[in-house]
């Protein structure tokens, strides 16, 4: 099948394959006309990167991760871990934007957002402020 098609059965954009096969991920044949000429394990393999990539492993992980998938002798353990590492980067990112939230929130509640052109926002993203005060009724 063409790209098209493995585009249109895989999820992903045909400049994503075309990056895959530049970086050697996926590895289609070529047809006598030098067109790519996917499989369907290609778009077995293409649907597999899709889903870790949307999972936040990077490419370097993904291409571990295809190289133990198609590996019978793994362990599972190897796998695991890599989950495993996945999630804490995870609950690390999101601790993260907890902290975003918590200091955002309070500059958030205290604007009044009118027409006044004083604003605690910009005057704490200045550094002219240096304590909050919560929004009057």
């Amino acid at each position: 099948m063409n790209i098209g098609e493995a585009s249109e059965r895989s999820g992903l954009p045909a400049k994503t394959i075309r990056y895959y096969e530049d970086i050697a991920l996926v590895a289609p044949d070529r047809a006598d006309n030098g067109y790519r000429d996917y499989s369907s394990s290609d778009v077995h393999r293409l649907r597999f990167l899709s889903r870790a990539r949307n999972l936040g492993f990077s490419i370097d992980e993904c291409r571990l991760l295809l190289s133990l998938y198609t590996d019978r002798n793994r362990a599972s353990a190897d796998v695991k871990a890599m989950a495993e590492q996945r999630l804490e980067e995870i609950d690390a990112k999101i601790a993260e934007l907890q902290s975003l939230k918590s200091a955002l929130q309070p500059l958030v509640d205290c604007c009044h957002g009118d027409d006044r052109p004083d604003c605690p926002i910009l005057d704490d993203l200045a550094g002219l402020r240096t304590k909050v005060k919560h929004a009057q009724a």
